[in-house]
């Protein structure tokens, strides 16, 4: 769902918070239940929650989740597959393109994904099902 600045609140920068801290806490839990499931088909499962910049209302700031799996017999530990959702993104856009300065008539938006948390643990669940059928 994008927002336009104006719509930038405190109610919206907490919504942006919790999500955040609810996927990461998520994809711990994924850790700890998946590795040995994945161990025994000798797969590597890693999980990550990436952030840039500090305060979401400014341009360049974005955060997403990141799960991973990767052959643990490949030395090179290149992932068989990767799966990302950006949870929260801020730009400043001029003409509908990104751009990095301020420039007369640009606007910062910001882009917070539309799936529930329950849908993006529902996708999370199917995504390790599809994996674990897939290397039978």
């Amino acid at each position: 769902m994008k927002y336009q600045q104006k719509d930038f609140t405190e109610e919206l920068k907490m919504k942006i918070k919790n999500i955040e801290s609810t996927l990461i806490e998520h994809i711990e839990k994924l850790l700890n239940e998946n590795k040995p499931v994945f161990a025994k088909k000798n797969l590597q499962f890693d999980a990550d929650f990436n952030k840039e910049g500090d305060d979401p209302f400014k341009p360049g700031y974005s955060s997403s989740v990141a799960i991973g799996v990767s052959d643990k017999t490949d030395k090179n530990s290149e992932p068989i597959d990767l799966h990302i959702i950006k949870i929260w993104e801020c730009e400043r856009i001029l003409l509908g393109m990104p751009i990095s300065k301020q420039i007369p008539g640009s606007k910062i938006i910001g882009e917070l994904l539309d799936e529930s948390l329950e849908e993006i643990k529902e996708e999370f669940k199917e995504y390790f099902e599809e994996i674990l059928v897939d290397t039978n």
